[in-house]
């Protein structure tokens, strides 16, 4: 048995250069070029070839100038010019064709005779045709409202394609550039690496090193706001230190003096440290005997 051939996965199409892109997008302007005095060319040219230099040129009161140059302006006016002439020419038709029929129908052999029923019918014929004409002519202007409006949106969006293509044409100009510019700051920079070795990295790893630092500073502003928020505490704790320190440095600072003092008293003394122990040893023993005394007198 024949193996079935798999199916091959379509090719995914090749990003194209902006210079394509460009160029495809002329092309198509190119192909498909939208003006009013593009669209108004065949109405120009079959008017301009059926008249013949030896007819009269048209007597409406509209000027044949807006053939040459159509604008938005003229085509309306034109527009608005043949509308009237065709209303009048209908009502003349009408009125014209109405007088030939009751022409007809007098002179006929035998005349035309026509009976009240048959007004009633042709009247019922005429209201319903003119409901169905009115339903025409309402479904006709809904319709023209519709076109004016996708006319202005494309409109819109094809002024919208012309600025982005225009932007588009500045591109290429601006990349090769851009290109030019990256490749001097290679150029200079190619020998020379940075002594930081942070600021050799990759964009990747430079993005993910900015964020930890950004992380990092606001663990360290949050650590910041909570060493603040204890600073008041601390500041009165330490106010009360200094309070009950100061007494205990008063009496070192006294303490110290004094042992200066007797320092200097022992050192200028007759005997030296001896004699002075010895009289203290002596004071000692009659400040002892003293308070014996006067214990005992007390006790008795």
């Amino acid at each position: 048995m024949a193996k079935a051939k798999t199916p091959k996965s379509p090719k995914a199409p090749r990003p194209q250069s902006p210079g394509e892109v460009l160029e495809a997008i002329k092309q198509l302007n190119a192909k498909h070029e939208l003006s009013i005095i593009r669209l108004s060319e065949p109405i120009s040219t079959d008017i301009s070839s059926a008249q013949q230099p030896s007819q009269q040129q048209r007597t409406s009161d509209v000027s044949s100038a807006s053939l040459d140059a159509p604008t938005p302006a003229s085509l309306e006016a034109d527009l608005t010019h043949y509308r009237e002439l065709f209303a009048k020419l209908r009502f003349s038709y009408v009125e014209q064709v109405t007088k030939e029929k009751f022409i007809r129908a007098i002179v006929g052999d035998p005349p035309l005779i026509v009976s009240p029923q048959e007004n009633l019918d042709l009247e019922l014929q005429n209201a319903s045709a003119k409901a169905e004409l009115k339903a025409l002519k309402t479904e006709v202007v809904a319709m023209v409202a519709e076109l004016e409006r996708k006319g202005r949106e494309l409109a819109e969006r094809y002024q919208t394609v012309q600025l982005d293509t225009a932007k588009l044409e500045e591109l290429p100009a601006q990349i090769a550039g851009l290109e030019e510019k990256v490749q001097e700051l290679r150029e200079e920079h190619a020998g020379r690496l940075h002594e930081n070795p942070d600021m050799n990295l990759p964009l990747q790893k430079t993005v993910d090193l900015v964020e930890a630092r950004k992380r990092r500073r606001d663990e360290l502003e949050r650590t910041l706001e909570q060493l603040q928020n204890q600073v008041p505490r601390k500041k009165k704790e330490l106010d009360r230190l200094q309070a009950e320190l100061q007494p205990l440095e008063a009496k070192r600072t006294n303490s110290t003096a004094a042992a200066r003092e007797s320092q200097r008293r022992k050192e200028g003394a007759v005997g030296g440290v001896e004699d002075d122990l010895e009289e203290r040893g002596r004071w000692f023993r009659a400040a002892e005997a003293g308070l014996r005394q006067v214990l005992e007198l007390e006790s008795s």
